[in-house]
């Protein structure tokens, strides 16, 4: 059997990571990990975005150290997760995430048919070169080790940064059909940094789109809700339609993507909200999820009011409950993330109506979801160049209405009691 390549390791002057750019509660952790004699490398995303200049978002540190072990070390800390135990270690303002060095998964404990490989079991441990072969992409398998503060890479991740290219680690048409996530990961990453989905990475996908539909719906939406919170989502969507997940993952999105699909393509809105995102405040998560569906309920209004007949506002309400029913059955949404997206699209459909009264205007202006339907309609308006008006004098009567004063109720009308007849008494 052919001995496996040597690691390249980069030893500190020859890499751009420095332990102060680390957080204070990374540093705590590897620090505390080294004092009491365990093996502690930073690991993962951080450790790329170190070596591409960047700043991370969070930290991860994998260890040889068993996640009871690690929550004895730490009193600030709590062990989650099923598929595979990691230990959350707490400081204020920052969650950094221990794991314990991962091995190949024991087949005789995953939970599927005959002839599948799809992961559901995890919790087996390795070595730091079994845990970095474990990983997704060669760029995301960089180990930066406590102890001598050097660079180490098992997968070829450092030529492939130099590159920009993201590759899977080992077969993609095995990897993919272990955790079909994975796939949507390389759209989301290609986007986030720019790079180029290696060749064989891109049509492995395409070959094995459909087993998306094996995938956790959570873990789906925690990967959506990631993507279109990225600031990159326009090109992401773009990754998902050449690798062919787009129809598979997000019909929806697809059927107003195309060429033909004029004045509500979502590529336009797409980079509209990653503006926005960019510029802050936080989106919130109704108006990020319920940009996926503004298009299908725009093009449904519109067959509604063909001919210009004026449709009831029952069946607006209809159309948003149909979307979002189909949606979130798809993505086992919760009922409150679900109910956030209904009230959302439903306030929106009332802003695109000229409000009947002034009580209507302190209604709607009131109401939790007008902020999240005002951004939709700000996106919706930006990206097709019509409404301008209408947007700008929603925004006028909103500043007119004031904040601690509620609305105006209606006048109730006064219910005549019906008179008994007088008994006669004979």
């Amino acid at each position: 059997m052919e001995a496996p390549a040597p690691a390249t390791v980069l030893p500190r002057s020859r890499h751009p990571i420095a332990s102060r750019q680390l957080s204070n509660g990374a540093q705590k952790v590897l620090r505390r990990l080294r004092q009491s004699g365990r093996n502690a490398c930073l690991v993962g995303g951080s450790v790329r975005d170190l070596m591409l200049g960047r700043r991370p978002k969070d930290y991860d540190v994998v260890t040889d150290a068993r996640p009871e072990d690690v929550r004895r070390l730490f009193r600030n800390s709590r062990i989650i997760g099923r598929r595979f135990r990691l230990v959350h270690v707490l400081f204020a303002g920052e969650v950094v995430e221990v794991s314990t060095f991962r091995g190949a998964p024991d087949p005789d404990a995953q939970r599927r048919s005959a002839g599948e490989l799809l992961v559901t079991s995890d919790n087996t441990y390795g070595t730091p070169r079994q845990d970095a072969f474990r990983r997704d992409f060669t760029v995301n398998a960089l180990l930066y080790r406590a102890s001598d503060r050097a660079v180490v890479d098992y997968v070829g991740g450092i030529q492939d940064l130099e590159r920009r290219s993201l590759r899977v680690i080992g077969d993609p048409n095995v990897r993919y059909r272990e955790d079909p996530v994975r796939m949507l990961r390389a759209c989301e990453f290609a986007a986030r940094l720019d790079f180029e989905i290696e060749e064989e990475t891109l049509g492995a996908a395409f070959a094995h789109r459909r087993d998306m539909a094996k995938a956790s719906p959570h873990r789906l939406v925690e990967e959506l809700l990631q993507l279109l919170s990225s600031g990159r989502s326009a090109a992401a969507f773009d990754w998902m339609g050449r690798s062919g997940l787009l129809p598979v993952v997000l019909p929806e999105v697809d059927e107003v993507s195309g060429p033909s699909s004029g004045a509500n393509s979502f590529s336009n809105l797409a980079r509209l909200l990653d503006e926005r995102v960019r510029a802050g405040p936080e989106v919130p998560t109704a108006v990020l999820l319920s940009s996926l569906l503004l298009p299908r309920v725009v093009v449904g209004r519109d067959r509604l009011e063909t001919g210009g007949a004026r449709v009831h506002r029952r069946r607006l309400q209809q159309l948003v409950d149909d979307v979002v029913a189909d949606f979130g059955e798809r993505f086992a949404l919760s009922a409150a993330r679900r109910s956030g997206m209904k009230k959302a699209l439903d306030t929106f459909q009332r802003l695109c109506e000229e409000p009947r009264s002034s009580r209507t205007v302190q209604s709607l202006v009131r109401r939790d979801a007008f902020g999240p339907a005002f951004e939709l309609f700000a996106l919706l308006t930006a990206a097709t160049g019509g409404g301008a008006e209408a947007l700008e004098a929603w925004r006028r009567r909103a500043e007119t209405v004031p904040a601690d004063q509620p609305p105006r109720a209606a006048p109730r009308r006064r219910r005549r009691r019906r008179r008994r007849p007088r008994r006669r008494h004979l």
